[in-house]
């Protein structure tokens, strides 16, 4: 009897510890990553993560400690590999009479947004805008002590070096200024004939260009734009523009004068940051150069000869056309991430190559092309785009950095109409102002079946272990009947 009950009790622990067993398989569906890598574990193949498990359409954290870990013999690591920054101390100039631990909370997020060796793959959309708003920042803190809102030729070149060397040590790229297109003259105003505080605020609006620009929408200044055309007033009003455009027609004077305002605008952006708290003025240069990294693909695609050979005449599933255009898009992808945004822009671009080529069939939906395609993948299949508000590159000490994927990116891929090729939005009609247009639909559970769309993978993953776990708990109750 005693050797009954023995059993039944261990049975019961048994039961028990099946029943946690199952929970926690469930609850680990929605964790990012099963156990964050410290340095030291970063090159154990042993520790192989998953993607992520979160809902297929919400936006997941993207870690690169969840990116499996394969050796790389003989080559470096590619970029997707978790980055832990060495830091030391600059080695400055000391000819930049700037203290900048002033301005050390933005130093900081651009060194994160610029962290080697992400800076490139995320240079169009995170670090570059980044480090163009410090320096914005930069130059109107620079003025604070003076009545210039920009710096002399020689004191630029210095604190532009001071500048990239602090974020250097601090483990950003110390190709900045290549990967971003930057120079120390960015510094200087350029051509811009007002450099002074006292003349730029009697020339320009002041108080209407605060009014537009200390606070901006992120979702309303891209579509119906507030801050930007107050910018590109002021710009002109310094620039003299309006005289210059009844007095002069020379095409060349012309183009110059193009030169002129631009360099105008970021002496308008230097007494803005001038006038914001440091955040608010990072907060709304960022939003700015989101809307104008969004209006346009960034990636460069080289005439796709072989492609339009393989497809011009097909009008059905075709291996040669399909391994063709996958061939030609897994080389583009390879450049960058990109926004969802510009993944539509890129895809309707090259579709309007290949139409205009004649391939006429829509193969992106022959082929099973997704908007997630054209951009950096992270999680192999499972690719990544990248949201198109203003984000930064996040630190954990456990991990690395990680950086935020917009997990839309399961849509097919838009075939273009002659209508969308001549007409690309993004935004609502006028009748709906104030609002963005949506991205394409999402996938339904009818659509989820079609061949077009492959990224299935997170509820793939949940449906998996629902079923182990119901089958554990189906054991238990046949072992409990027994």
């Amino acid at each position: 009897m005693d050797g009954v009950k023995t059993a039944t009790r261990l049975k019961g622990s048994w039961c028990c510890w099946l029943i946690q067993f199952a929970i926690w398989l469930c609850n680990i569906s929605d964790v990012l990553a099963l156990k964050m890598l410290a340095p030291s574990d970063v090159s154990s193949a042993s520790l192989l993560a998953s993607p992520p498990k979160s809902g297929i359409f919400k936006p997941i954290d993207v870690s690169p400690a969840v990116i499996p870990h394969y050796s790389f013999p003989g080559g470096s690591l590619p970029p997707m590999y978790p980055t832990y920054p060495t830091t030391y101390e600059p080695i400055l100039t000391g000819r930049c009479p700037v203290n900048f631990s002033a301005i050390s909370s933005i130093m900081e997020i651009t060194a994160s947004d610029c962290i080697h060796p992400l800076a490139g793959v995320v240079a169009n959309v995170i670090c570059c805008p980044q480090f163009n708003s410090l320096l914005h920042i930069f130059q109107g803190f620079y003025s604070t002590s003076s009545d210039n809102l920009i710096l002399q030729n020689a004191v630029a070149d210095d604190c532009f070096k001071d500048i990239v060397s602090i974020l250097a040590s601090r483990g950003a790229n110390n190709s900045i200024p290549i990967i971003c297109f930057a120079k120390s003259t960015n510094l200087t105003g350029g051509t811009c004939p007002v450099k002074d505080v006292t003349t730029f605020e009697k020339t320009v609006n002041t108080s209407k260009l605060l009014d537009a620009c200390s606070t901006i929408d992120p979702l309303k200044e891209c579509c119906r734009s507030i801050c930007q055309p107050v910018i590109m007033e002021a710009a002109l009003e310094l620039s003299g523009a309006q005289s210059f455009t009844n007095d002069n027609k020379d095409a060349v004077g012309l183009s110059n004068h193009v030169n002129i305002i631009s360099d105008c605008k970021g002496v308008v952006l230097s007494w803005i940051s001038r006038k914001l708290p440091h955040e608010n003025a990072n907060k709304a240069f960022r939003i700015l150069s989101a809307c104008k990294v969004n209006k346009a693909c960034p990636l460069e695609m080289k005439y796709p000869i072989e492609v339009i050979d393989a497809c011009r005449n097909v009008a059905a599933p075709s291996p040669l056309c399909c391994s063709s255009l996958n061939t030609y898009i897994a080389g583009i992808q390879k450049q960058m991430l990109i926004t969802n945004k510009q993944a539509i822009i890129c895809a309707t671009m090259f579709g309007a190559m290949l139409q205009k080529a004649g391939v006429m069939t829509n193969v992106y939906e022959l082929c099973d092309v997704d908007l997630k395609d054209f951009s950096l993948q992270a999680y192999g299949p499972e690719g990544c785009l990248l949201g198109s508000l203003p984000a930064d590159m996040i630190y954990y000490n456990s991990s690395g950095f990680s950086f935020t994927c917009d997990l839309r990116d399961n849509i097919a891929a838009p075939w273009p109409s002659s209508s969308s090729i001549t007409s690309m939005s993004l935004c609502a009609p006028v009748l709906f102002a104030y609002t963005e247009m949506s991205l394409p639909a999402l996938p339904t559970s009818q659509n989820l079946g079609n061949p077009g769309y492959r990224g299935v993978g997170a509820d793939l993953f949940v449906s998996i272990l629902s079923i182990f776990a119901s089958t554990i708990l189906f054991s238990l109750s046949v072992s409990l009947s027994v």
